[in-house]
């Protein structure tokens, strides 16, 4: 079977370095954990045989949603379940009923979406890896006090722990992308936060929505007056631990 043609319109970038989808095929550190791989985006299937040699003891799914890549994993691994299907609306629990591990080289263009549906599901995924967009890599692993420190590094890190690996050169791809590539791990943390993540959820984006407002600016709306005028209100939000936005959720009043 002919190889499989990359599809814009997929943000398919068939990795090509052998070395480099070793390294992220065998990422996964804690499989004692879980029962499950799955592999997002595969396209050809050059991480697959990595993953599936290192990981031989599990459960290991694939989904791709390109009919093509489909059709050529079928056919060159036979003893794999492969869903033609869009991970952003797969039911996980149609096809685990266990924990499993995610891992892949994500679509940089949904690459987001999917950590947020990771985390939304992350009672039923202990590990990720996998890689994105060197900028997006970088920003889930963000640190408070940096310019790149935003929504998804503050809602990731409240329940994982992020590590950024390694970089991957843009010449190591067919079609080569425009941008780097930076491959990361998270780990679901042991002490995850404790508050109601919807309000939680909520106060982040709001506070990131005015990212250069101090908090009595941008969280005016969702505190009363006398709150607002504790010291934690006259910081920016990117100056703010997971902890810190903890703190504002146990600060407000129900309303």
């Amino acid at each position: 079977m002919k190889d499989v043609r990359a599809k814009k319109h997929l943000g398919q970038h068939f990795l090509t370095d052998e070395a480099i989808a070793q390294r992220i095929g065998e990422s996964l550190i804690h499989p004692n954990k879980y029962q499950g791989i799955l592999e997002v985006g595969p396209g050809m299937g050059v991480m697959t045989k990595y993953t599936l040699e290192k990981y031989s003891n599990h459960d290991f799914r694939l989904i791709e949603l390109d009919k093509e890549s489909v059709l050529y994993l079928e056919k060159h691994y036979p003893s794999v379940k492969v869903y033609n299907e869009d991970f952003l609306t797969l039911d996980f629990t149609r096809i685990f009923d266990h924990e499993f591990a995610v891992i892949g080289n994500y679509p940089y263009n949904i690459s987001s979406q999917i950590v947020f549906k990771v985390i939304d599901n992350r009672h039923l995924i202990p590990e990720m890896s996998g890689m994105f967009q060197k900028e997006v890599a970088e920003r889930i692993c963000e640190v408070p006090g940096s310019k790149a420190y935003g929504v998804i590094s503050v809602l990731t890190q409240a329940f994982f722990n992020a590590e950024y690996l390694f970089t991957v050169p843009e010449n190591v791809f067919n079609p080569p992308p425009k941008v780097k590539s930076g491959v990361l791990r998270l780990v679901r943390r042991d002490d995850p936060i404790d508050c109601d993540y919807g309000v939680f959820k909520h106060i982040v984006k709001t506070a990131f929505n005015q990212r250069r407002k101090m908090l009595r600016k941008s969280l005016k709306p969702l505190f009363d007056p006398k709150t607002l005028t504790q010291e934690i209100f006259t910081k920016r939000p990117e100056q703010l631990s997971v902890d810190d936005f903890v703190s504002l959720v146990n600060m407000r009043q129900p309303r």
